[in-house]
C-alpha cells in the first residue's frame, strides 16, 4: 500500500490509531468471560473513550473543511451537498457492506432479526431510542452521519436571514448553538431518567444520537480555533495539553476511586461526564495537530492503522469475534490458550480490515475524484 506521507498528519493519524486500538482492546474482554478485575474494567472503558477520541477528531477534521466552505466567497447548497457526497462516499459503502454481511451472517447464526431491522439501512436503529443489540458498533455512525449534516445545512439556511454578521462569527454561533442543544437535551434526559445504572446509560444515553451530536461539535469548535487563531492556538498548546490530561484524568480514574457512580451522582453522568470528556480530547488537538512526522519505525504502523481504523471498527466485533466465538468457544479454555486466542483476534482482525481497507474501502472513497463527480458540482 503506497502511503503519501506529506499530504498526512502523523498527530492525528496517533489519535485515530489510539482510538481505534482502544476500542478493539475493549471488546477483546469478551474472549475472557468469566474474568473480572481491574484490567478487565479498564479495558471496559477503553472502548467508550476510543469512540470519544472519534467523535472530537472527525469533528475537528469537518470543522476544517466546512469553515472553508462557508467562508468561500460562494457557499450555495451545491456547496452543501457536494460536501455531503464526499463524506458519503468515505463512509456509506463500507457501512453498508459490512451490515448486508452481518444480516447475512444472523441468518446463518440462527438468529432472528427483528422487525425494525431496516432502520440500520437509514441510520436511525438509535435516533432517540435504546440501542439494539444487533450490529452493537454501528451506534457511532448515526451519530456522525447527522453531524455531517446538520451543520452544513444550517450554515445554509441561516445565510436566507441576511444577519449583518461576517461568516467567520457567523460560523461560530452556529456551531456553539448546536452544541448547546445537544448539551440541553442531555438534561431533558437526566429529567426523565433520575435513577438509572450504567447498563442503562450505555445504551438509552451514550449510544442514542439526539444526545451525542454535541461531542462531534466540540471537535468543530476546535477547528475553528485552530483557523481563526492560529499563533493562540500553537503558543498555547501545552497548556492546553495539561488541563486536558488533568480533566481526563479526573474523570476516568481519580472520580471512579473517589466511588462518584451514577446510582448516586446521576447528573453528573448524564449531563457532564460525556462533554467533560470531549473537552478534554480536544484540549489535545492543539500539540497533536502540530506534528507532521516522525521515525520511519513509528510513521509507517502508526499510519496504517489509521488508515484501515474504519475497517478495523466495523468487523472487528460482529464479524470477527462473532465468527471466532461462534467456531472456538472460549469457555473452558486455559489462561495460556485465551492469550493465544487474544493474540488470534488482534491479528485477524488486522489483516482482514487490510484488505477490506485495499480493495473496497480505498477505491470507493477514490470514485469521489472522478471527474464526472467533480464536475456536476463545479
Amino acid at each position: 500500500m503506497k502511503i503519501n506521507y506529506e499530504k498526512r498528519i502523523f498527530g492525528l493519524d496517533i489519535m485515530r490509531a489510539v482510538a481505534i486500538l482502544l476500542v478493539v482492546c475493549s471488546h477483546a474482554v469478551w474472549i475472557f468471560p468469566q474474568t473480572k478485575n481491574l484490567a478487565t474494567d479498564l479495558m471496559s472503558i477503553a472502548g467508550v473513550i476510543g469512540v470519544e477520541i472519534f467523535f472530537v477528531l472527525s469533528g475537528f477534521l469537518i470543522g476544517r473543511l466546512i469553515y472553508k466552505l462557508f467562508t468561500a466567497s460562494e457557499y450555495g447548497f451545491k456547496a452543501v451537498t457536494y460536501f455531503w457526497v464526499r463524506r458519503w462516499f468515505r463512509t456509506l459503502p463500507n457501512y453498508y457492506l459490512i451490515l448486508v454481511f452481518n444480516v447475512l451472517l444472523a441468518l446463518y447464526l440462527g438468529a432472528t432479526l427483528r422487525d425494525n431491522f431496516w432502520q440500520y439501512f437509514l441510520f436511525v436503529q438509535n435516533f432517540s431510542w435504546e440501542m439494539p443489540l444487533f450490529f452493537g458498533e454501528s451506534w457511532s455512525l448515526p451519530i456522525e452521519e447527522f453531524a455531517y449534516i446538520i451543520g452544513p445545512l444550517l450554515l445554509y439556511l441561516v445565510l436566507f436571514l441576511r444577519l449583518k454578521i461576517n461568516k467567520s462569527r457567523l460560523f461560530f454561533i452556529i456551531t456553539s448553538l448546536i452544541v448547546l442543544f445537544f448539551f440541553v437535551t442531555k438534561i431533558y434526559y437526566n429529567l426523565n431518567h433520575p435513577e438509572t445504572d450504567m447498563m442503562f446509560w450505555n445504551v438509552n444515553l451514550k449510544a442514542v444520537t439526539i444526545y451525542r451530536i454535541d461531542a462531534i461539535y466540540y471537535g468543530v469548535l476546535a477547528a475553528y480555533l485552530s483557523l481563526v487563531k492560529p499563533s493562540f492556538w500553537r503558543r498555547y498548546r501545552f497548556l492546553f495539553l495539561g488541563i486536558g490530561a488533568l480533566l481526563f484524568l479526573g474523570l476516568n480514574f481519580i472520580i471512579p476511586t473517589q466511588q462518584v457512580f451514577i446510582e448516586s451522582y446521576p447528573f453528573f453522568w448524564n449531563v457532564l461526564y460525556l462533554p467533560i470528556n470531549s473537552i478534554a480530547i480536544a484540549l489535545v488537538l492543539p500539540v497533536l495537530s502540530l506534528i507532521k512526522s516522525a521515525p520511519k519505525f513509528l510513521l509507517k504502523p502508526i499510519t496504517v492503522i489509521s488508515l484501515i481504523s474504519y475497517s478495523m471498527y466495523l468487523i472487528h466485533y460482529s464479524v470477527v469475534m462473532q465468527l471466532l466465538k461462534y467456531f472456538f468457544p472460549t469457555e473452558g479454555l486455559s489462561m495460556s490458550t485465551l492469550l493465544v486466542y487474544l493474540f488470534v483476534y488482534f491479528l485477524v482482525t488486522i489483516i482482514l480490515s487490510y484488505l477490506l481497507y485495499v480493495f473496497f474501502e480505498r477505491p470507493m472513497t477514490n470514485l469521489r475524484e472522478h471527474k464526472k463527480i467533480k464536475n456536476h458540482f463545479k
